[in-house]
């Protein structure tokens, strides 16, 4: 039966996620104090090593630029993560509809960032895939799609919107580190952090860099069936492992909702008690169910607001009592952020 490669500790992997470890030359030796140890190159053992220099010379300690990254974010109030483990659940759709929601008080600034480095679709979600990044002195400008809704993702940093991104992890986690360091974001209400699937290097990124300036928390997103719940239990222990508050589960794509009749028919059938139930397993709260309709994604594709559109729908209801349960989860009154509720 084939093995894999002895994973690292949990907790050194969470602590410090951006360090690379050093390529050595040789074993290390019994004694060793570990190549990526505050000792490492110095200590006696380390003597006569053929890897002396190369642990010696390698870098150590907390990442140098987290205290510009907290003071560039301190006028943010509230940082929210969109999580999931499951790739299609419709993580970027929410986040384009949560930012929407948050942004239809005009005295509420909004911020979204884009971490979804290889697929991002904020841009094409929010109408403004053509739009480019001005960047001065001071820092990037985010794009801003209406007077109190902006966005950075790195599409907007592309030659074409069918260019590939193939990066390796390394340089996913600078982008991100440059999205938090260098942006202009200013005074935001709220920063909603869209990010791909799965519990690897953006999410360790996004929350390392993040942990010193405060993150409110993380929701999460799954649909009814089994096959995403599964993921979901993951993403949710991983936020516990990281010291993530999980701020409550969003069941998504929850029956179909026919833009005609308006009735809602079950499409994904919740084999194991949906959404709801996992909530109550896992102890979080359960915010909600979303159920699907087509014009959702006629909105993200032509970039509209899908409140503004489609205010009829089932689903704009159901969205709509998602953020109230969201809002008075981070501790913010629900009819400053919903002004015609």
């Amino acid at each position: 039966m084939p093995s894999l490669e002895e994973p690292e500790p949990v907790q050194e992997v969470l602590s410090h996620p951006l360090k690379q470890k050093p390529e050595l030359v040789a074993p290390e030796p019994e004694h060793c104090p570990g190549p990526e140890s505050e000792q490492a190159g110095t200590a006696d053992s380390c003597a006569g090593c053929p890897n002396q220099q190369i642990c010696a010379s390698a870098p150590k300690g907390p990442d140098p630029d987290i205290p510009t990254i907290s003071a560039r974010l301190a006028s943010v109030k509230h940082k929210i993560l969109v999580l999931s483990g499951k790739g299609g659940v419709g993580k970027s759709t929410f986040t384009a509809l949560l930012a929407r929601a948050f942004a239809i008080n005009p005295d509420k600034n909004v911020g979204i960032m884009d971490t979804d480095i290889c697929g991002p679709s904020i841009p094409k979600m929010m109408g403004v895939e053509d739009e480019q990044i001005h960047v001065s002195n001071q820092g990037w400008t985010p794009v801003w799609v209406m007077d109190n809704l902006a966005a950075m993702s790195i599409q907007f940093m592309l030659p074409s919107r069918d260019q590939p991104i193939i990066w390796r992890g390394p340089k996913k986690n600078g982008l991100i580190k440059q999205f938090l360091k260098d942006v202009l974001w200013g005074e935001l209400d709220f920063l909603l952090v869209d990010t791909p699937p799965g519990t690897s290097d953006e999410h360790l990124s996004v929350n390392t860099l993040l942990r010193e300036s405060g993150i409110d928390g993380a929701v999460m997103l799954t649909t009814p069936q089994e096959v995403s719940l599964l993921d979901v239990r993951k993403e949710i222990d991983f936020c516990r492992k990281a010291g993530i508050k999980v701020l409550g589960l969003v069941e998504n794509m929850s029956g179909f909702a026919c833009p005609k009749c308006k009735h809602t028919s079950e499409i994904f059938k919740a084999t194991t008690g949906g959404g709801r139930a996992l909530a109550e397993e896992m102890g979080i709260p359960f915010l909600g169910s979303v159920p699907l309709d087509p014009r959702i994604g006629m909105s993200c594709d032509y970039g509209e607001s899908f409140f503004d559109s489609f205010a009829d729908s089932p689903a704009c209801d159901a969205i709509k009592n998602v953020v109230k349960g969201l809002a008075r989860q981070i501790g913010v009154d629900e009819k400053e952020v919903l002004l015609d509720e």
